[in-house]
């Protein structure tokens, strides 16, 4: 990912951030076949080495698992993005001298990838991402709540995916280049949207107090 010094986010607490509020991620390899991807959940366990630890899991079916990886293996987490448009800056009406523009957040994490498929591995793996996802919910469902017998079922047709995170990169996007009477255009027009994507996005653009 191409990253410029003003847009090179190398917060480990903002990067965790990130991950954590991602919905779903993109698992990718490279192989002797080409590259493969998967969009998959993740969480990541942040006390299991340096950068933490990410744990997933793909169908038994998906051919990903089975081909061997070059190098590492590459997990890509996006965050809230929007689409900028040139009317909203203040330039445009001094110069005409801009285009658009796409503002977002996002994490590339890398390290070596290993799948596995011991079952008590991966109830825990399962049951940790259902309680992420669910415990939002007025009544949360649990894996538990579902038979065991059952379960044990669902679980012989997955396998499991762990990544200790070697290194992460870090981009927020954020008009940060642009001069602030632009960038107050941007949060206005963004901020009027009726797109509740771009409503998300005008907050993090960063004006002076």
């Amino acid at each position: 990912m191409y990253v410029p010094p003003a847009f090179k986010d190398d917060d480990l607490d903002s990067i965790r951030s990130i991950i954590r509020d991602a919905r779903l991620a993109s698992l990718v390899t490279a192989t002797a076949e080409g590259p493969i991807a998967t969009p998959l959940p993740f969480f990541l366990e942040e006390s299991e080495g340096e950068y933490g630890t990410l744990y997933g899991h793909l169908a038994r079916a998906n051919p990903q698992w089975k081909l061997p990886p070059v190098g590492e293996a590459l997990a890509i987490f996006n965050g809230p993005e929007a689409y900028v448009t040139p009317s909203w800056y203040a330039t445009k009406q001094e110069t005409g001298k801009v285009v658009p523009t796409w503002n977002y957040i996002a994490v590339h994490a890398y390290g070596t990838v290993e799948f596995f498929q011991e079952p008590e591995r991966l109830l825990d793996v399962v049951t940790r991402l259902t309680r992420k996802y669910e415990e939002m919910r007025a009544k949360p469902w649990a894996v538990s709540d579902a038979p065991a017998d059952f379960i044990a079922s669902q679980l012989r047709g997955i396998v499991g995916i762990r990544i200790p995170v070697s290194r992460f990169e870090g981009k927020r996007k954020m008009s940060q280049n642009r001069p602030e009477a632009d960038r107050i255009g941007v949060v206005a027009g963004l901020a009027a949207s009726e797109n509740p994507q771009d409503r998300e996005v005008a907050p993090l653009i960063p004006l002076p107090i």
